[in-house]
This record gives structure tokens, sequence and C-alpha cells, in this order.
């Protein structure tokens, strides 16, 4: 069992959630240290609400935990990084320093030098330095990388990928745009706040096909308009080899919630097929369409339907209410049966 620490993350933040679930989704890794907030009732309260089997090992400031840590028999294997963003370079830098391996949020720091000399750095040192691209750890996307390296879509043709949120515009409408948080400070969170937080996980998917982005023609936009960084971004990408793309993030896409997507067209033989996965948490799917075969949908972990392509557009589960159950032909090579259950989503 790996152990590991957090940095940040602490009760009341948003993302530190997250990423301590992804940690120990597969059961092979035991948060058992943290430097959870700047305050330490709150970091105490974090230990116990996350159950730290030792609370002596909850500290005061990252340095404190690099030495202890570093100096146990039993420290941690790695640590999570999960602040703001102009803090990530030297969090990051001073564990890599005490030879533990880095998990950091994105971005690696403000400055490309920065960035470079931390991956200097743990190449030296032989430790594993990584970024928490959580969406591309999904067994849809990543059958979806496995359907694309087999071949399976022949060459592809066209990438395109979302990622689009509602949190500010939401917030904007409710009065509750805090732009004295460090999310909307330039010099904390960087030249970007959209593209930087958002797109860089579209980005990333994208590349997850295997291709690499050559030239980049893009449009930035703000709304609230008094906002100091861009809140939307549309992006077109040429891959090479006559390979396009598209990217678009918004924090302004009412109805979205970390509706994550990629759609890759390619040529086979004689198929054309287009690879969509959607990770709205809970309601993650991946669509499948080949012609003149069926459409089908996955759902969560089993769940799945096969549709007859005439109505292979109504695929809008959480918009509808509706869920869809498996069909056990979808397995077994017979004609696809539809079966629909209203029902509330999980």
């Amino acid at each position: 069992m790996l152990k590991f620490g957090m940095i940040g993350g602490g009760l009341g933040s948003y993302i530190g959630k997250f990423h301590r679930w992804g940690a120990m989704l597969d059961d092979s890794a035991e948060l058992v240290c943290g430097c959870f907030s700047r305050s330490m009732d709150r970091n105490r309260a974090t230990a116990e609400a996350y159950h730290l089997p030792d609370t002596s090992r909850v500290y005061a400031d990252f340095r404190e935990m690099a030495d202890k840590e570093s100096a146990r028999e039993d420290g941690i294997d790695f640590v999570s990084i999960m602040t703001a963003n102009d803090t990530h370079y030297e969090i990051a830098k001073c564990f890599l320093e005490h030879d533990i391996h880095v998990i950091c949020d994105k971005p690696l720091a403000l400055r490309t030098e920065e960035a470079e000399e931390l991956a200097r750095i743990a190449e030296e040192r032989g430790l594993l330095f990584s970024i928490t691209y959580s969406y591309t750890g999904y067994a849809l996307i990543r059958q979806a990388r496995e359907m694309i390296c087999a071949g399976a879509i022949g060459d592809i043709l066209h990438v395109r990928v979302q990622h689009p949120e509602d949190w500010v515009i939401s917030s904007a409408v409710d009065g509750k745009v805090d732009t004295s948080a460090w999310r909307f400070q330039p010099e904390k969170v960087g030249s970007s706040l959209c593209t930087n937080n958002l797109g860089t996980h579209a980005e990333q998917m994208a590349q997850f096909t295997g291709l690499h982005v050559k030239h980049v023609l893009a449009m930035m936009d703000t709304y609230p308009r008094d906002l100091p960084l861009d809140t939307n971004v549309n992006v077109l990408m040429d891959f090479g080899g006559g390979v396009t793309g598209t990217l678009w993030a918004s924090q302004i896409a009412i109805g979205h919630e970390c509706d994550s997507g990629i759609y890759v067209i390619g040529t086979g033989r004689s198929r054309i097929f287009t690879v969509r996965s959607v990770m709205c948490s809970p309601t993650a799917r991946q669509v499948v369409r080949t012609r003149p075969t069926p459409f089908r949908l996955w759902r969560k972990a089993c769940s799945a339907f096969a549709l007859s392509r005439p109505v292979c557009a109504a695929i809008r589960p959480e918009a509808s209410g509706w869920t869809y159950k498996a069909a056990p032909s979808l397995f077994d090579g017979s004609p696809p049966v539809l079966k629909v259950q209203r029902d509330f989503l999980m």
C-alpha cells in the first residue's frame, strides 16, 4: 500500500476531495498525513474528517512536512499538491529536493523556466512528477485511446475536445462572483483563467490520441466583462498531416458541469467512427457510432443500451431525465434492443 500526503485540499476546498478520492480509487494508496490549510484548527478538523490514522502527522506548513516525512522510515511515497497556482513551484521543488515523488495540480508553475527546472530536478533524482489530468484516468477515455491505438477507427481525420462548465456565470447571475478570490487574480492564477484551468484538460485529452498540436488559432473572451481574465475560449488546432481539431472550454456554459468530452473522427476501410466520452459526474458515458452498425452507449460501469440510427440524436440522458438499462443483445451479437426506464440518475 502506497502512502501519500496532501498539501491543501482541506475542508471547504473544491478540488481537494476529488484528488483524494482519485488517489484512493483502486485501494492501493492511503492518505497518512497532510498540511491541509494555513489554519491549524481547519488542519485538525480535516484530518479527523479524512480519518487520518495518526493525527500527529498533521503539519503546520509544507516545509515541516517535507523535513519530517523524508526522515521517517514509514514516510510518504508521494505528495499531492492542490494549492493556489502561484504556490506550486515552491512546494513541488521542496518535496522533490527531499526525494519525495510529486503529484501536482496544473499548472506546474506560472513561468516556463520554473516548470523546466522542476522537470530537471525530477529527472536528475529519478523521481516521478505527475500532473492531475484526472479525466484521462476514466475507463471510458482509456477505452477510446485503446481503440484509436489499435487502429479501430483507421486514420484520424478530426478531433474535437471540450470542457464546459457554468460556475462563473451561475455565480454572476446570483451576484456571488468574488473577484477577490485567488482564481481571479492574475498574479496568483497566471495569465489565464478558463484556458489555464479547463482548456488544459481538453488539450491533454486531444494529445491522448497520440497526436500533438502544431499550430493554433484561438479566441478568448470574458464574461462578466469586468473580470480580468478569460472565461471562455475557442481554439482551432492543426495536428499536421492534414489532421485538424477544435477545442472549446468555458466557465459560462449554462447547464454544463464538468462536461468534458472528446470526439474523434477517423476513416477505416469502409467505416466512419465517432468516439465520444463525456464525464459529467456521476453520469459518465461513452458513445461509439459506427456505420452501418447501431449506435452504442456505455454509461457508468456496466449500464448500456443500443439504439437504431433514426433515434441516435436523442442522447442527453441527464438533461431529459431518462436512464437506460443494459440490453443483453448488445453483448451477444443479436439484434439491438432498447430498454428505457424513467428514473433518477444515480
